[in-house]
Formats: C-alpha cells, sequence, structure tokens
C-alpha cells in the first residue's frame, strides 16, 4: 500500500492542578480558541472543545504524523504557559499531570459534540469526578482512583 490513511478521533479530558476553578468565564472561550490552535498547528483537526471551571474536553483527529504523548505535552505545556499571562489570578495555574484520552467511532462523534457543548448544563448536576469516573467506567479502563487524581 502506497498511502497512509488514518482517521482517529479522539475525545481528550483533562484537568486543572487538585481540580481548582481556574477556567474563568472570562478567558474560557480564549483558553478553548488557544488549545483549538495548539492542535490544529500539529495537523489534529479541532472539532470541538468545551470543558467547566475545572477541565477541559477537547474532540480532535489525531493526525498520523504525531504520538498522542507529544500532543498532550504541546496541549498543556504552551497553554499553562499562555493563560499565566493574563493576570495575576492565573499566577498559580497549573494542568493535572493525568489525561484521559479516549477513541472515538465516526457514528459517535455527534453524540460526543453534543456532549461536550452541553459541559456548563451538565455540571449543573455532576461533578467532574463524577464525570470523569462514569467515562473510565464506560470505556472499561482499569484504574485506581487513588492514582487518578494526583
Amino acid at each position: 500500500m502506497g498511502q497512509s490513511l488514518v482517521k482517529n478521533y479522539l475525545h481528550i479530558i483533562f484537568s486543572t492542578k487538585h481540580r481548582k476553578p481556574f477556567i474563568l468565564p472570562e478567558i474560557e472561550a480564549e483558553l478553548h480558541s488557544y488549545l483549538g490552535g495548539i492542535c490544529n498547528n500539529l495537523d489534529c483537526q479541532v472539532i470541538k472543545i468545551g470543558g467547566y471551571h475545572d477541565h477541559v474536553h477537547i474532540l480532535c483527529m489525531l493526525s498520523k504524523k504525531i504520538a498522542l504523548m507529544k500532543l498532550m505535552e504541546e496541549l498543556k505545556s504552551h497553554s499553562s504557559k499562555w493563560i499565566k499571562t493574563k493576570g495575576e489570578a492565573y499566577q498559580n495555574f497549573y494542568w493535572q499531570d493525568g489525561y484521559g484520552a479516549f477513541s472515538v467511532k465516526p457514528s459517535d462523534v455527534n453524540s460526543v459534540i453534543k456532549y461536550i457543548a452541553n459541559q456548563h448544563e451538565h455540571h449543573r448536576k455532576k461533578t467532574f469526578t463524577e464525570e470523569y469516573l462514569a467515562i473510565l467506567t464506560k470505556y472499561n479502563v482499569e484504574f485506581d482512583e487513588r492514582y487518578v487524581w494526583d
């Protein structure tokens, strides 16, 4: 086969350190745009970005040219540096060390888009902790909760 053809939809989730509510309304849209720019610059086409005060969700296409670990490193390091330029309130901003990344089948993409778009409504009823544990369970991810949040 002469061509490399790849189509990997990824639902990526990561939170602020200790799930602190740093993602305030005044910077939320700009942060999402910034994260989208990083993805797009790495040929990881963004489909939807959303989240809440303490975490983000990114639905994108993982490029065949980059490893997931490198994408995450670029997203978290550059956005963390950027957000600290937004004022004194953000000087202690950090992302949590880990992340979740889950493959999405093409027929589920629209559902994930809607899910990400409705994060503010969703989190009126459920915390990020509850949400993330439910996602891990849905994807049958084995985990030890003692280490999920460090």
